[in-house]
């Protein structure tokens, strides 16, 4: 998979370590996000990401902040993305298998480094589970298209 992978200036150890894993995992991973430890909006990152996710350029992203709330906020207002804030393996999974999560936002300061690495796998490895839930995910769909003004 092509994983875009974003961040802020609290998420720039974070986003080099998930790189390194991603391509172990034998991932694309493409780096979006700042560079250094200079105080940056993750607005920007958080919608350059999403919107490489809305377009089909990668498969899924993963966007890191000291709590992870900012991301999540940012990314869902991106027509098409289902962002989901995760603190432990069970939202991983679950983002995945009850809502198809396609945007994984993760906190820098309040989860280890090895959980997230844990998590991240855990969020590849996890298929969508369909069923009742599929007919949840077109529902939302159905409201974004209804009203989004580009039509999108």
């Amino acid at each position: 998979m092509k994983i875009a992978v974003g961040n802020d200036h609290r998420g720039v150890g974070i986003k080099h370590r998930l790189l390194a894993l991603l391509k172990d995992l034998g991932h694309e991973g493409r780096d979006m996000g700042a560079a250094g430890q200079a105080s940056v909006d993750y607005p920007d990152f958080a919608i350059t990401v999403s919107e490489a996710v809305r377009t089909g350029a990668v498969d899924r992203g993963i966007l890191i902040c000291g709590t992870g709330h900012g991301m999540c906020i940012a990314a869902n207002k991106v027509s098409g993305v289902r962002a989901a804030n995760c603190r432990d393996i069970v939202d991983a999974e679950l983002s995945r298998r009850h809502n198809d999560a396609n945007v994984m936002c993760l906190s820098a300061d309040l989860i280890g480094e090895e959980q997230i690495e844990r998590m991240v796998q855990s969020w590849l490895a996890t298929d969508f589970e369909g069923g009742r839930h599929a007919r949840r995910i077109e529902k939302v769909a159905a409201y974004e298209k209804a009203h989004d003004p580009q039509g999108k």
